[in-house]
């Protein structure tokens, strides 16, 4: 069901190996999808609803009066809630709001000398539009992860869109609109794929229905969501190009076999594309992690979708000489998600520098993080983590410098200015200060 990859010396024959190629990912072709998202693009820039309708009708199946969640349709979905649900999503929210509530900077004051301040301010993005699938699963979860942070920043303008549902009259599906009433959004389309990027973007108004551009698209998507926000880029802020969620487990003889094999199934039941990677330096372990997906996956709800995404080329176990290789691997592989179960699990968490989130030990599996953990689950993929991050509260604000002087502290410093204006040959911004500075008259 699932290949393995051996990387030890022993097995290694051509010299140095590029793990970052040795741990293949499945392949998510952006570029290829272009032709088909430009359209969708263009038509929604310039037909605005009706092209949105349109779409909906072809891609969802839903024929549509209007594109925007009445409020009546979210107080029904939260009052409808399972009471275990909502309970659930309570905590969740809780636990997420205390973590980004210590994330918010504040203000950096720099006095540079008498007169002279510089402050390193952070304020909020002014609207956002949050993006949640609603493909193979409802992700309920990802309403709170976008929505948590935003509101903890400080957003003041919050959008969501959710792809149409044929089961539920054209809404989004129910527990996506009760999580949207629970934490106070009422700003909901029902619009999925691209044209819902696209919309945030531009913006729509057919005189029924406005939807006002925003300056931030944030959420995961399918390849088609990824296209978009890629096209989109140079028109609106984005937060990532997220592809097939992915998890690496670093773990040594010390692991428990069924804890490793039941949270690779975790990830491999998201998407057929999903990638489920062991790193480890033992064999045994290996041989008894197969063995419980063999029985595991058979007990499984999704068991087609489970297996297509372990035995794909982007799922793997790796085989190392021991835990530095280890490290290297998943170093050079940056995980969207890293479990790591060793002996020194705290230690060597601390040597990780590219995941998207680390979780340490056995108690720690990803599901926590998905959920409850209080982390936040929109991350870095298809090797980012290595110079990317998940989603926060720093997606939902911008820095700007306050620059304070006088006259005095500009005086101290104007030489250097017209200096270097000089040596970049724009005289004009010496000029800019030396007006400033008129040559005293004749002395009578």
């Amino acid at each position: 069901m699932i290949r393995r990859i051996d990387l030890r010396r022993s097995a290694m024959t051509a010299g140095p190996v590029d793990y970052r190629r040795a741990v293949p990912r499945a392949e998510f072709d952006v570029e290829a999808a272009t032709h088909v998202v430009q359209p969708i693009i263009d038509a929604v820039r310039d037909r605005g609803v009706a092209a949105i309708v349109e779409f909906n009708a072809r891609f969802d199946g839903v024929e549509q009066t209007d594109i925007a969640v009445p409020a009546e349709a979210l107080r029904r979905a939260l009052d409808e809630l399972a009471p275990d649900i909502r309970a659930g999503l309570e905590e969740s929210i809780a636990r997420l709001r205390a973590t980004c509530a210590n994330e918010l900077e504040t203000d950096a004051v720099t006095e540079l000398g008498p007169g002279a301040r510089v402050t390193h301010r952070k304020v909020p993005v002014g609207r956002v539009g949050l993006y949640v699938p609603g493909g193979l699963a409802p992700l309920v979860s990802s309403v709170l992860m976008n929505v948590v942070p935003a509101q903890v920043a400080g957003v003041e303008s919050i959008a969501l869109a959710s792809p149409p549902q044929k089961d539920f009259g054209g809404l989004p599906h129910p527990t996506i609109l009760a999580a949207c009433a629970l934490l106070g959004i009422s700003e909901v389309y029902a619009v999925g794929g691209a044209q819902a990027i696209a919309m945030f973007a531009y913006g729509v108004d057919d005189g029924h229905t406005r939807v006002k551009s925003v300056d931030l698209v944030t959420g995961p998507g399918n390849i088609y969501v990824v296209t978009a926000k890629r096209l989109l880029k140079g028109q609106v802020g984005i937060d990532s190009e997220a592809g097939p969620t992915e998890i690496a487990i670093l773990a040594d003889d010390t692991a428990d076999a069924t804890y490793v094999a039941a949270d690779l199934i975790s990830q491999a039941e998201h998407d057929p594309l999903a990638a489920s990677v062991l790193v480890t330096d033992s064999e045994r372990l290996a041989d008894d992690v197969v063995a419980e997906l063999d029985k595991q996956v058979s007990a499984t709800r999704h068991v087609e979708r489970i297996r297509t995404a372990l035995s794909g080329t982007q799922s793997g176990i790796v085989l190392v000489d021991d835990m530095e290789q280890g490290l290297d691997v998943v170093n050079a592989y940056a995980a969207e998600h890293l479990e790591i179960h060793t002996a020194a699990a705290d230690v060597h968490a601390s040597r990780v520098r590219n995941a998207g989130a680390i979780f340490i030990g056995p108690y720690a599996p990803v599901s926590l993080g998905d959920y409850c953990a209080g982390s936040n689950h929109v991350l870095p993929t298809a090797g980012c983590a290595c110079h990317s991050s998940g989603l926060s509260v720093r997606a939902f604000t911008k820095s700007v410098h306050v620059v304070d002087y006088d006259r005095a502290a500009l005086a101290a410093v104007k030489d250097h200015v017209v200096t270097l204006a000089e040596a970049e040959d724009l005289p004009g911004h010496g000029a800019a200060v030396t007006v400033r500075f008129p040559p005293a008259g004749p002395a009578r």
